[in-house]
């Protein structure tokens, strides 16, 4: 561990041979030095490891991250090309709690199940995040409360806007995901 106070780091920069290049001191002591924990890698910390699920998630499933997104929401395509190729795509938040897992494995899960392979939008959800969910009870982590919220919430969602959009006959298992009327 390095102390913080009387260290100073010179800094030489020369932007281009135009300019001199400046020196500068900068004071360490404002600087907060990193704990022992800080250069832990993740499983010394008790935080789980979800890389080799994600890893074989892709490879079995050729799909490709288009970005980490920062925020707990995802989407899921796929591009069909003239000469038969097809890139099956994802944005998610990286799997570093069991939230984002679901939300990783429930895009994922989209490509697994197919597009369109049920006649309502929202019956595809539901597979979908069915499929995930018991893709992380293989996987050996139980979906927690947070998890279950949101598939809940998802689907109360999906099947509302089903009926707004007006479906008039939703799937057994869809009902109890319909808002009451009063």
């Amino acid at each position: 561990m390095i102390p913080s106070r009387g260290l100073s780091i010179e800094i030489v920069v020369s932007i281009s041979d135009a300019q001199t290049a400046g020196s500068y001191s900068v004071d360490m002591s404002a600087v907060s030095v990193q704990t022992e924990t800080d250069n832990l890698p993740i499983s010394d910390i008790g935080m789980p490891d979800f890389s080799k699920i994600v890893r074989d998630m892709k490879r079995k499933y050729s799909v490709r991250v288009r970005r980490w997104r920062k925020h707990m929401s995802g989407c899921a395509w796929s591009v069909s090309y003239s000469d038969g190729r097809r890139t099956n795509w994802i944005e998610s938040p990286y799997p570093r709690t069991p939230i984002s897992l679901a939300i990783f494995l429930h895009e994922i899960g989209h490509h697994a199940i197919g597009f369109h392979r049920y006649r309502v939008r929202c019956e595809e959800e539901y597979h979908v995040w069915l499929w995930a969910l018991n893709q992380m009870r293989k996987l050996g982590i139980e979906p927690d409360k947070r998890v279950q919220t949101r598939f809940d919430r998802s689907m109360q969602y999906a099947v509302g806007k089903a009926l707004r959009r007006g479906a008039k006959k939703l799937p057994e298992p869809l009902l109890r995901f319909a808002p009451e009327v009063a």
